[in-house]
């Protein structure tokens, strides 16, 4: 039997791929090579050892997915593939509700009709908003900022219906913000469209491929008025994935858990860890906030501990030095 990973060629997908095969998961990778390269794939046959099955194809698409679900022996779902940019969300919010509800609801329809067990989601501390107290816990207020934080909160209650109806298990995976890149430098975050997160932006910083960081917002109410967030090592994160699979849930039964590290940091920071991590000056300059961006959230992760015994355990300058290991190893990559 094998794992399906929908996105697996992206950046989260492909270390949660290493992390399942190194488990000893038999893992089926669909992707659609929108946002992700195929190199990556080869990449991964390198750090496992052997090359996951691969299907090109929309995961949003119903004939795709009963040919792989009639294709392979699947009994698992890790559903990853979506858009995740907050401020594109914004300018397409039709497009972001076409595209990450429509995988999510044609995802559960095949998985419910093949009687698959569990449904892992890629969710979002996005679903929080601006947090009114922190730590946030699964059980604080989810009132989404953006568009794409409304389909994450708009997915995770479609899978919560769908295993009620049925015998799946939907697990709910509340991502803060994922960093770093697999220590042996083959994989780490190259997408092919435009970079939007903190330090891929900063380490074409680094690298010279950028002149200045562009510091988005200066003025919230933090220690030095930059945005605060709870930044987590993608291996760490990857790792949550394969608890959220072995805990023991009940069928016809939904639960969700934050994955973060449980503090966090400014840009300002970040910013002076990453300049330290490579020995570089890192030129920066102070920018309008971007629309949907909140201002400060750190995870609560004592559920996640208590129920998957998962925790994060890499640290901020561990993030940093992995993610330059591989933009340095990659020149075409987002980092170099």
């Amino acid at each position: 039997m094998a794992t399906l990973v929908t996105g697996g060629a992206g950046y989260v997908g492909s270390h949660t791929v290493v992390a399942l095969c190194e488990a000893g998961r038999e893992v089926v990778i669909l992707d659609d090579f929108s946002n992700a390269h195929p190199r990556t794939v080869d990449a991964l046959g390198a750090v496992v050892d052997r090359r996951p099955a691969v299907v090109e194809g929309d995961a949003g698409d119903p004939a795709v997915l009963e040919a792989v679900f009639d294709g392979h022996r699947i009994d698992s779902v890790v559903h990853l593939a979506a858009r995740k940019s907050v401020a594109e969300s914004v300018a397409d919010p039709l497009g972001y509700y076409r595209s990450n509800l429509g995988s999510v609801i044609e995802l559960a329809a095949v998985a419910v009709r093949h009687r698959i067990g569990r449904i892992v989601f890629s969710s979002s501390a996005a679903v929080y908003g601006t947090p009114t107290e922190m730590p946030v816990s699964e059980d604080s207020p989810t009132v989404p900022q953006s568009p794409y934080g409304e389909t994450k909160l708009m997915g995770e209650r479609i899978l919560a219906d769908a295993a009620a109806a049925s015998q799946l298990t939907a697990v709910m995976l509340r991502y803060f913000n994922p960093v770093g890149a697999h220590p042996s430098g083959l994989i780490g975050e190259d997408p092919s469209g435009e970079l939007s997160n903190l330090v891929p932006r900063i380490m074409q910083v680094a690298a010279g491929r950028r002149d200045r960081l562009e510091v988005f917002g200066a003025d919230y109410a933090t220690a030095d008025g930059t945005a605060v967030r709870d930044y987590v090592h993608v291996t760490d994160l990857a790792e949550g994935h394969v608890a959220a699979l072995d805990a023991d849930i009940s069928p016809a039964r939904s639960r969700v858990y934050n994955l973060g590290t449980g503090s966090g940091a400014t840009v300002l920071q970040v910013l002076a860890a990453a300049a330290e991590t490579t020995g570089l000056t890192i030129p920066h300059e102070l920018a309008e906030r971007r629309p949907g961006d909140v201002e400060a959230t750190w995870a609560d992760c004592s559920r996640a501990r208590a129920e998957l015994g998962w925790q994060a355990t890499r640290s901020l300058h561990e993030m940093l030095a992995d993610h330059w290991h591989f933009a340095r190893s990659h020149p075409g990559a987002s980092g170099a």
